[in-house]
């Protein structure tokens, strides 16, 4: 079967349906492409290698030395850091700036913030789990950061993820019975890395077999915008992004990976104001209601 990705063209009429809030949005060095986000959609996160400078990566250490508080929040960053603080100067890192705005835009709320820590020769590993996935919005997410101010290497276990698993809902620690999943990840990075998480994929910190102590320091933000056209569109019509949002992952067989692909097409839909988008028919055809009443 053909591939329709005539139909991520935007008729005059879907223009109409876009608010002027998204047509007006302006595009930085900073913001992710088209291609990119549709990369984030098909594999539920982001990854920023060393974008994080060796200054504030070795302050890093002595601030998670000293301690940081698991606590809720709900309230924007600039009331929740002060300015000059750690917090808000790694936030401000164009690189990380430039890619929060592109998934949750301007002014997020801080849900949450935790410290990871893993000690040396720890003997023990996280269950592979989803965070809060009693969140079913299929139009909307909150993006988790986790900063790794050292390198990580094999030995230190680092995060393991399942690559395009955010979608395929299921309940908290449901998969903690699944020790290897095909296609897992196991972060493994230089200092200064961050990576933005769609909240929903699976993931779960690996023990840590080597003698130095391993951090990881996680924001959660909550958009406070409609999640749409936030990044530089300009090249929205490249061909690149429904080859990413076709991917097919190889923890499900192809014939179920399809269900992911169907849910991709639902969520670009939602973040590009395009609801005739789709990707081989799959949408077309589960929408279509000869005769019924819209």
């Amino acid at each position: 079967m053909g591939r329709i990705d005539h139909q991520s063209v935007i008729t005059a009429n879907d223009r109409a349906e876009i608010s002027p809030y998204v047509r007006c949005m302006a595009t930085t060095d900073h913001l992710l492409s088209s291609v990119e986000v549709a990369r984030f959609v098909a594999n539920g996160y982001h990854r920023m290698d060393a974008v994080v400078p060796d200054e504030l990566n070795k302050e890093a250490i002595d601030v998670f030395d000293a301690g940081i508080p698991v606590i809720y929040h709900g309230e924007p960053v600039a009331k929740v850091y002060e300015e000059g603080s750690f917090a808000r100067r790694l936030l401000a890192v164009p690189a990380v700036a430039g890619a929060l705005r592109s998934l949750v835009g301007p002014d997020p709320l801080v849900d949450h913030q935790a410290l990871h820590v893993r000690e040396p020769h720890e003997g023990a590993a996280q269950a592979l789990h989803g965070d809060a996935i009693i969140d079913t919005r299929p139009d909307a997410f909150d993006v988790q950061l986790m900063y790794y101010p050292h390198e990580v290497t094999g030995t230190m276990g680092g995060t393991l993820s399942v690559p395009g698993s955010h979608l395929r809902r299921t309940n908290e620690s449901d998969t903690g019975r699944y020790q290897n999943l095909r296609g897992q990840t196991r972060l493994t990075c230089p200092a200064g890395t961050v990576v933005l998480l769609h909240h929903g994929i699976w993931h779960g910190g690996r023990r840590n077999d080597s003698d130095r102590r391993r951090y990881m320091y996680k924001i959660r933000f909550n958009p406070t915008v409609p999640q749409v056209r936030l990044w530089d569109t300009s090249d929205l019509d490249d061909p690149r992004v429904s080859e990413e949002l076709s991917r097919f992952f190889p923890w499900c067989e192809h014939a179920t990976g399809r269900l992911e692909i169907y849910n991709r097409i639902k969520l670009w839909r939602a973040m590009t104001g395009n609801a005739s988008f789709d990707i081989d028919l799959w949408a077309t055809r589960v929408a279509n209601r000869p005769g019924r009443a819209a």
